[in-house]
C-alpha cells in the first residue's frame, strides 16, 4: 500500500463527505422517488453535466468500441449497479445496517486485492481494517455497544452488502484497468470524457432497472421542489465530483487504501444528520473519527 500524501488524503476525505450527504439525501426522497428511477434520473442528470465537459470522447467511437467490455463493466458496476442497489437498500433496512455493513468494505478491498492481483493484506493493513471498522461500529452504536444487540438483518442489508463488494470491484478495475486501457495504449481522454462514459454505459444498465420498476411497482415521482434540488444535489456532489476524486484517488494511493477512507463516510453522515437536528457532535464521534484515522496512518506506513 502506497504512502499517503497530503494530496491524497485530501482526494479520498471528499468522497466521503459528498456520500454522506448522498445517504441523508437519499433517506429523505426516496419516498417521494422510487429507488431506480433516483438512480436512473441522478445519472441521466450527471450526463447532461459532464456532455459540454467532455463531448470530444464521442467524436472517436471507435477507440470506445474497442474497450466497450472494460467500459460496460465499470459502467454497471460503479454506476448502474453500486448507486441502485444502495437506493434500494434504504427503502426496507435501516441507517444503522447500512452503515454497519458498509463498514467491511476494507476487507472485501483486501480480499479482491489478494484474489484478483496477488496483493496480499500486511499486518499493518489487517490492524488498520480492525481500527476503522471499530471507529464505525462505534459511531452506528452511539457509544453504546448493548445497542447492536438490538440490530435485526433484513432483505435489504442484502443488497448493501452485494453493493460493497461491487464498489470494491469496480475501484480495482479503475486502479488495475486492462493494457488497452494503460499508457501508451490508453485513448487522449481527460478525466470529464472518460467519466462521461462511465456514466453512458451505466445508464443502459440503470434505464432498464427504472423501467422494469416502473412496470412492476407502477410508483411515480412525486415531484415537487425538493426532490428537484435533491436530484441537483446527487447529480453534481456525489456523482461527478466525487467519482472524479475517488478515480484520482485510487490511481495515486491504491483501493484497499482508499477503502479506509471510504469508513468516514457513517461519521460524517451521523454529523451532517445531527446539524440538521440541531444536536451537537458527541463524544463517541470524535473518537471514531480518531479510530478511522488511526486505522488509515497505521495502514498505510511501509515501516
Amino acid at each position: 500500500m502506497s504512502r499517503i500524501d497530503v494530496r491524497t488524503a485530501l482526494l479520498m476525505t471528499l468522497p466521503p463527505l459528498l456520500w454522506a450527504g448522498n445517504a441523508v439525501v437519499g433517506r429523505m426522497t426516496v419516498s417521494s422517488v422510487p429507488p431506480m428511477m433516483l438512480n436512473c434520473l441522478r445519472w441521466a442528470m450527471a450526463a447532461l453535466i459532464l456532455l459540454p465537459l467532455g463531448w470530444h470522447v464521442l467524436l472517436d467511437p471507435k477507440a470506445i468500441l474497442v474497450r466497450w467490455k472494460y467500459l460496460l463493466a465499470i459502467g454497471l458496476l460503479g454506476v448502474g449497479s453500486y448507486n441502485s442497489l444502495q437506493y434500494l437498500a434504504l427503502v426496507t433496512t435501516t441507517p444503522i445496517n447500512v452503515t454497519l455493513i458498509a463498514a467491511s468494505l476494507p476487507v472485501w478491498m483486501l480480499a479482491l486485492g489478494s484474489l484478483m492481483h496477488d496483493e496480499h493484506p500486511t499486518r499493518r493493513q489487517i490492524a488498520g481494517a480492525l481500527l476503522s471498522i471499530a471507529g464505525v461500529t462505534l459511531v452506528i452504536a452511539r457509544g453504546d455497544l448493548g445497542t447492536l444487540s438490538h440490530v435485526h438483518f433484513v432483505v435489504g442489508d442484502l443488497y448493501v452488502l452485494i453493493a460493497v463488494i461491487i464498489w470494491a470491484l469496480y475501484s480495482w478495475l479503475l486502479a488495475r484497468p486492462p493494457e488497452a486501457m494503460r499508457a501508451p495504449h490508453r485513448p487522449d481522454w481527460d478525466w470529464a470524457g472518460f467519466l462521461l462514459i462511465q456514466v453512458l454505459f451505466g445508464l443502459m444498465g440503470s434505464s432498464v432497472a427504472a423501467g422494469a420498476e416502473a412496470v412492476i411497482t407502477q410508483k411515480a415521482v412525486h415531484w415537487n421542489i425538493w426532490v428537484v434540488m435533491a436530484l441537483l444535489y446527487v447529480a453534481i456532489g456525489p456523482s461527478v465530483i466525487a467519482y472524479r476524486c475517488w478515480g484520482l484517488g485510487v490511481t495515486r494511493g491504491s483501493p484497499a487504501l482508499a477503502a479506509f477512507f471510504g469508513n468516514l463516510t457513517p461519521v460524517f453522515a451521523a454529523l451532517i444528520s445531527a446539524a440538521a437536528l440541531h444536536e451537537a457532535p458527541q463524544w463517541f464521534h470524535a473518537v471514531a473519527f480518531a479510530l478511522i484515522v488511526g486505522g488509515i496512518v497505521v495502514s498505510s506506513r511501509r515501516h
